[in-house]
């Protein structure tokens, strides 16, 4: 899905200053040929608890699981507060030109997870963490 697709709940569900950043980076990024899609978007605490319990499953233990997938009362996805953009040149333009929008990536790790942090416009995006287990947002 594009970051236009309001038929889609990933995006129509995300909220909703994100939503005018993203499409307002979209739209400047298509003027250089770039498209913005949406791997992930608003997520169910549902969906994000399979995630979780299926990252659990993957990395072995919970601790390993919390440096890719948060729980669903801690997730930024959860609330729409978070998109996974994908493509490599999104994600690369996104990187780039992403703080005029208050478009931050928040994770090392995760270069297709942005975030909106309006005081970037103005002073740039914060450091990032290494991982979501390194985020105090995350801790429970």
């Amino acid at each position: 899905m594009t970051v236009f697709d309001d038929g889609y709940p990933g995006v129509s569900g995300l909220a909703p200053d994100l939503l005018r950043a993203l499409r307002a980076a979209a739209a400047d990024a298509a003027r250089d040929g770039v498209v913005f899609y949406v791997n992930s978007g608003k997520r169910s605490p549902a969906y994000q608890n399979k995630l979780y319990r299926e990252a659990i499953s993957k990395y072995g233990s919970a601790e390993e699981a919390a440096r890719w997938v948060a729980t669903p009362d801690t997730s930024a996805h959860v609330s729409g507060n978070a998109v996974d953009i994908g493509h490599s040149a999104a994600k690369a333009w996104l990187s780039e030109h992403g703080a005029r929008y208050g478009l931050c990536q928040i994770y090392r790790n995760e270069p297709w997870h942005f975030e909106l942090r309006p005081e970037a416009v103005e002073h740039g995006c914060p450091p990032m963490y290494a991982d979501p287990s390194h985020d105090p947002r995350l801790r429970r």
